[in-house]
C-alpha cells in the first residue's frame, strides 16, 4: 500500500508539472480552481485526509495567508484551500521534479541567509497583493515540528502594510504529528517514505479571522497580532517597544530597515524536542 501511494503521489505531481504550461494561460479564477483540484488530489494519493475549518475570505481580493509550519505538505494542504503564490525558500527550487513544479507556479524564492536580498522579495509580495493576487508564507521562517510554535518573522508582513491588504491566519495540525514532521537534514526522501506508510494521516487546516492593517500599522505589530492567532496557547514574545507606523507606499528607507532588521535572521534551530516523538527532534537546521 504504502508504494502505492508514493507511486500514485509522485505520478500526480509529475502530472501537473507536465499540464502547467497549459494551465497558465488560462483566467485567474480558472486556473486557481485547477491548482485547488490539483492539490486536493497531490494530498490523496499521498493517503493524506484533509479537512477545513472556517471561511476563506473573498477571491478577488489582496491577502497575505500566513501558516505555521510543519511539513512540505503544508504547501499543497494551502494551495488546495487558498491556492495563491507561495513563498518558499530557495532550497526548493533545487528539488528534483517539485522545486521545477514550484517554479513554473510562480513560487517566490526567498534566500534566508542573504538578507541584502529580502527587500527585493518584500517588494515582490507588495507587487504581487497590489495586482489583487493571494500570496501564502510561513513566517516561522522553517519547519517547526514540535508541540510548540516558532515565532513569526515580521519582514515579510511589510508588504501587506504597505499595499494595505488583509492578514489571513491559518492553523495546519496533523495526526499523527510525528509522520508528516520534516525536521532536520530529513531527507524529502525519507519524508516521504514515512508519509506514505503512516495509515490514515489526517491534516487540518483552520481559517482564523483576518487580521486588518488599520488596526495594526506596522509590520511587527502585525506578525504578533497572526503569531497570537495561529498559536493563542503561547505565552507573548517578548519585544522592544514598537516602531513607528510605516507609510503605505513602499519606499527604499523602509526596505533597508526591513534588510537589517536582526529579527528576521533565521536561527539556528527553531525545533522544540518532543521526547515522545522521535520525528520532533531538534536539529540544526530545517527545510522551510
Amino acid at each position: 500500500m504504502a508504494c502505492a501511494r508514493l507511486a500514485a503521489g509522485l505520478a500526480t505531481v509529475l502530472l501537473g508539472v507536465l499540464l502547467l504550461p497549459a494551465v497558465g494561460p488560462l483566467p485567474t479564477a480558472g486556473r486557481l480552481a485547477l491548482v485547488r483540484l490539483w492539490a486536493r488530489t497531490v494530498l490523496r494519493a499521498f493517503g493524506v485526509r484533509p479537512a477545513v475549518t472556517g471561511a476563506p475570505p473573498a477571491a478577488g481580493r489582496p491577502v497575505l495567508v500566513v501558516a505555521n509550519h510543519v511539513s512540505w505538505l503544508d504547501i499543497p494542504l494551502v494551495a488546495a484551500v487558498l491556492p495563491g503564490r507561495m513563498i518558499a525558500k530557495r532550497e526548493v527550487r533545487d528539488w528534483p521534479v517539485l522545486g521545477v513544479l514550484a517554479a513554473l507556479g510562480g513560487t517566490l524564492f526567498i534566500d534566508r541567509d542573504g538578507l541584502r536580498r529580502l527587500p527585493g522579495t518584500v517588494r515582490e509580495v507588495a507587487g504581487a497583493l497590489a495586482a489583487g493576487g493571494r500570496v501564502a508564507a510561513f513566517p516561522e521562517g522553517s519547519t517547526w515540528c514540535g508541540r510548540a510554535g516558532g515565532w513569526f518573522r515580521p519582514a515579510l508582513f511589510q508588504a501587506a502594510v504597505d499595499t494595505g491588504s488583509d492578514v489571513q491566519p491559518v492553523r495546519i495540525d496533523y495526526r499523527p504529528r510525528g509522520a508528516a514532521a520534516y525536521v532536520g537534514e530529513d531527507p524529502l526522501g525519507a519524508s516521504l517514505w514515512r508519509v506514505v506508510r503512516t495509515p490514515g494521516l489526517a491534516a487540518e487546516i483552520r481559517i482564523l479571522d483576518p487580521i486588518s492593517v488599520i488596526q495594526y500599522p506596522e509590520r511587527r505589530l502585525l506578525a504578533a497580532a497572526a503569531q497570537r492567532a495561529v498559536h493563542p496557547s503561547e505565552p507573548a514574545r517578548p519585544t522592544a517597544a514598537p516602531l513607528p507606523a510605516v507609510p503605505r507606499q513602499p519606499a527604499p528607507p523602509g526596505y533597508r530597515a526591513v534588510a537589517s532588521d536582526s529579527a528576521n535572521r533565521p536561527s539556528s534551530s527553531v525545533h522544540h524536542r518532543d521526547s515522545s516523538n522521535p520525528a520532533s527532534a531538534s536539529s540544526a537546521r530545517t527545510p522551510s
